[in-house]
């Protein structure tokens, strides 16, 4: 497949805009608060699945290489082998699965939120189970861990996901309407 200029330039954009939400976070524990989400969202919306999976796959590899990408100005090969590892490589599922139902029905606001809740699931299981793997002798229990890793984001997350599914939609009618 021979990807044009637009292809890949709006594929840099939408890495560009992970790299600058993605270090934006709020410590409130071993996990933080990150615009990740939100970026992710809104770039399904924006960019489709394709290129929106294509960077964020840059993302995580300027992250890894170094550059202080992750959440709180972090980044090298430890961020991924750590604690909230489980969520960096989440992410890449969450984008394909909610993604494929963003790209089929962006009009429809509760089959976009049904996906994205979807996606967070999946996103919640990698990272919890990533988290409970490395972090074996601190969380005793699955509700300590789900304490930890899950039940604080779930507000914030719903909010993430409310804004991309009612401001996704108009983004992306504006850019196919400009021409670009």
């Amino acid at each position: 497949m021979k990807a044009s200029v637009y292809d890949l330039v709006s594929t840099a954009l939408v890495a560009a805009l992970f790299c600058i939400l993605g270090p934006l976070s709020i410590p409130i524990g071993p996990v933080p608060l990150s615009l990740t989400g939100l970026a992710l969202y809104l770039s399904l919306y924006i960019a489709g699945c394709k290129k929106t999976l294509v960077a964020y796959i840059v993302y995580l590899l300027i992250g890894i290489i170094g550059l202080p990408v992750f959440s709180s100005f972090s980044g090298g090969l430890g961020k991924i082998l750590g604690p909230t590892g489980g969520y960096l490589a989440g992410f890449v599922f969450t984008a394909f699965l909610s993604g494929i139902v963003i790209d089929r029905f962006y009009k429809n606001k509760l089959l976009c939120i049904a996906g994205m809740y979807a996606g967070l699931v999946v996103l919640y299981a990698f990272g919890t189970a990533w988290f409970a793997f490395i972090n074996d002798s601190q969380a005793n229990t699955v509700y300590d861990i789900l304490k930890l890793c899950v039940i604080p984001f779930i507000p914030g997350d719903s909010i993430k996901i409310i804004i991309s599914a009612f401001l996704g939609p108009v983004l992306r009618d504006r850019i196919k309407k400009s021409a670009l």
